[in-house]
């Protein structure tokens, strides 16, 4: 049960005999005072009883199951009057604060005898995840609207909030170097890779070294000086190649860099490389580890890749632990045994963080091709430059060893036969493709 706010004013109303009546009549003003009090619960008793029942409720919920992550969605609650009275209800949908509803979530209306009514909720998540509403609180008012009778009941629903995927904007430039590097552009240019392509005739300004001996043998030309025609191989980028995506989701991955969390980056790089990968014809496959594998999409390709992927990262979020790279190339030899990319997404910015990292390298390094991907804080730079008061020297000082920390550990993850890409959130995906069409180009995959 609950009271109305009417209830109180009415209450409120009996304190007007005793204002009235002063010390005077002090008696009678207290015994006016307890019949309306006497009187008002009188009413809020009936009103009460002639309330309908909260339980007595059917309720029915329309929900999109996915939305990226800064999208509006509309989220329907219908109420179904199963009883025999007028239902005048105040609706409370529990949705936690993350789901972002906008405005009130509380909403009236009155519902007849075995009718339906809607109520609609317009959602905004500012979380990745799951996000849940697992109760709704029913609020029935009498005809006076003194008493309500009150109950709350289970109506369960899920949102899947998946990543926005910002860097998408970067994918038709990247494709468009992809075709050019494939030879597939209108002007005709053939590309450079390590797959033999075709064979066609030679024209000045052709590598000689790819002049095909005994093709040019077997296409006699009388007409030609020689009596025969040259002939050269054409090659094309590689082709069926694996790239595995490593994500680390341990402690580094939580730190804020450029108002955004490391591993929202890495979820914005992993989607435009996979995206990439599977236009040019590769396999990729993804896992997010720390001391243990905490999603993972293998086997999976062509449209149906990207729809795994985000679903996978939607529920993933950073453990404060630290990671086990010891345990990281057993995991890239269950995914594949063949030469393969492995790409690692994590921090590469102290000496002590990366030591573990560090250590395994070499394991990858000698049966894979291996780029470790890491943001770099735009404000370092900044903070670097400034020399204006006393403060801005000491940070500046702060930021140049840390910068020197980053170097040292670019340098020893080259040393150990990797490569390193390293760049703020917003340009570290588009870097990370550059960097495997680059590889690509170059026949290292």
């Amino acid at each position: 049960m609950a009271v109305t706010g009417r209830f109180v004013l009415l209450v409120a109303l009996g304190v007007v005999p005793v204002v009235v009546l002063g010390t005077s009549g002090a008696d009678a003003a207290w015994f006016a005072l307890l019949g309306w009090l006497a009187l008002a619960i009188g009413l809020g008793a009936v009103d009460l009883s002639l309330a309908a029942s909260p339980r007595r409720v059917m309720l029915v919920r329309d929900l999109p199951a996915r939305v990226r992550l800064g999208e509006p969605v509309v989220s329907r609650l219908a109420i179904v009057n199963t009883g025999e009275r007028m239902l005048r209800a105040t609706v409370r949908d529990g949705w936690e604060p993350s789901a972002g509803v906008a405005g009130a979530n509380r909403s009236r209306l009155a519902v007849g005898p075995g009718e339906r009514r809607s109520i609609r909720l317009q959602l905004t998540p500012w979380r990745r995840g799951d996000r849940r509403t697992e109760h709704v609180t029913v609020r029935s008012a009498g005809p006076l609207g003194l008493w309500c009778r009150q109950a709350t009941l289970s109506a369960p629903g899920r949102l899947r909030v998946l990543p926005p995927f910002h860097s998408r904007v970067h994918l038709p430039s990247r494709l468009t170097r992809l075709r050019e590097l494939d030879g597939r552009t209108p002007m005709l240019v053939r590309g450079q890779g390590t797959e033999f392509d075709s064979i066609r005739e030679y024209v000045r300004g052709d590598d000689v070294r790819s002049i095909d001996w005994r093709a040019t043998a077997r296409h006699v030309d009388p007409a030609a000086r020689g009596g025969t025609r040259l002939m050269v191989r054409t090659w094309r980028p590689e082709r069926d190649r694996r790239i595995v995506i490593v994500a680390d989701t341990s402690r580094t991955a939580a730190a804020r860099v450029a108002d955004e969390p490391r591993l929202d980056t890495a979820w914005e790089s992993t989607l435009l490389l996979s995206a990439l990968a599977t236009h040019a014809g590769d396999r990729v496959d993804f896992l997010a580890w720390d001391r243990r594998a905490r999603a993972r999409v293998t086997g999976v390709s062509g449209s149906q890749l990207l729809a795994r992927l985000v679903d996978s990262m939607a529920g993933v979020e950073a453990e404060l632990i630290e990671a086990d790279w010891t345990g990281l190339p057993a995991q890239v030899r269950a995914v594949t045994s063949r030469r393969a990319l492995v790409v690692l997404l994590t921090a590469a910015d102290s000496p002590g963080s990366a030591r573990g990292l560090l250590a395994v390298l070499p394991q990858l390094t000698a049966r894979h091709s291996v780029i470790v991907a890491s943001v770099q804080d735009p404000e370092a730079d900044t903070a670097a430059a400034r020399r204006d008061t006393l403060d801005d020297v000491y940070l500046a000082a702060a930021s140049e060893r840390a910068r020197l920390d980053v170097d040292r550990v670019a340098a020893a993850i080259r040393q150990s036969g990797a490569h390193t890409v390293s760049a703020a959130p917003r340009d570290l995906p588009p870097a990370l493709a550059d960097r495997y069409l680059e590889l690509k180009a170059a026949g290292l995959l």
